[in-house]
């Protein structure tokens, strides 16, 4: 791995763009940041609250998912999540110009029911995006996550699947007809089949059906927590994995994985980009840091680019 750039505030949320360098979120500061292939770092827009997962839209906007903020304790000199903080309101997607760091709440609440804590976020190729919204926790009870899908003018937005337990990373398979979601404390990948845009079918053909009707694809044996995720071009789902700190790279039929290192125990994030798509850059958040390094397969090539 190569270090692209450090002290970052709890990065996560990577975007590569075409001229090199990264957009991510720093949750713990509040900021979309972008770091440059020589390692400096811009400001591009201070949102507040918890800036968590990000994607770039079709009209060439950055679109955020915000969770509303945490609380954080610091110990051993870093900083760690700690439940939601006092002054929280409530979570919300934005849409950010990246050349005026400007910005606007699209959604703050669906069917009635407000937004949690969104997490992450995917286009289709019809122009809309799925998000997760995972969710607060408290000290004696905690939110039931969904997942969402929405138009980007800020003229619709549904709930499609609820409940889920922690839904965090979201992401399609490469003809756009699977919808994946990690869940974060069961650390499991589940999968729907897309019948229409922001519309799935449950899963039939299981030996147990699950209550949120999804396909579930891989759970590691050992204990794992599971963050973001992006798919490679041959369909395989690679998924941040917490606790060991890696990659966990799932077979789309669900025939097993195999595993990564980073070597940080919350390596939230991946995405691909480079010359074929085959850098694979991640972020270790428990270290402040972006890496890159080179991948054996490309990543695939997201709808709006």
């Amino acid at each position: 791995m190569k270090i692209l750039a450090d002290d970052l505030w709890f990065p996560e949320g990577p975007v590569w763009l075409p001229d090199g360098s990264i957009v991510l979120v720093e949750i713990r500061r509040g900021t979309l940041t972008r770091v440059w292939p020589d390692g400096r770092k811009t400001i591009v827009a201070n949102l507040g609250g918890g800036p968590n997962g990000a994607a770039l839209g079709p009209d060439g906007d950055i679109y955020v998912c915000n969770n509303g903020g945490f609380k954080w304790v610091e110990r051993d000199g870093r900083h760690h999540l700690a439940g939601t903080p006092d002054d929280y309101v409530t979570g919300r997607i934005e849409r950010v110009n990246l050349e005026t760091g400007k910005f606007d709440v699209l959604y703050e609440s669906v069917d009635g029911n407000r937004l949690c804590g969104p997490n992450d976020i995917v286009f289709d190729a019809h122009g809309g995006f799925w998000f997760t919204d995972l969710g607060k926790t408290r000290d004696r009870d905690i939110d039931l996550g969904r997942v969402c899908y929405a138009k980007p003018d800020g003229s619709m937005v549904r709930e499609v699947i609820f409940p889920m337990w922690k839904p965090n990373g979201v992401g399609l398979s490469p003809d756009g007809r699977t919808l994946y979601v990690t869940e974060t404390e069961t650390g499991r990948l589940w999968a729907w089949a897309i019948t229409a845009p922001g519309e799935i079918a449950h899963a039939t053909d299981v030996p147990v059906p699950a209550p949120h009707g999804g396909r579930l694809i891989y759970s590691p044996s050992d204990y794992a927590r599971f963050d973001s995720l992006a798919v490679e071009a041959n369909g395989f789902i690679c998924v941040a994995t917490l606790g060991p700190g890696g990659i966990s790279i799932c077979a789309p039929d669900g025939s097993g994985a195999e595993f990564v290192p980073t070597g940080d125990a919350y390596t939230t994030n991946i995405c691909f980009g480079g010359d074929g798509l085959k850098t694979a850059y991640l972020t270790l958040s428990n270290s402040g840091r972006l890496a890159q390094m080179a991948w054996p397969r490309p990543g695939l090539k997201l709808n709006c680019y």
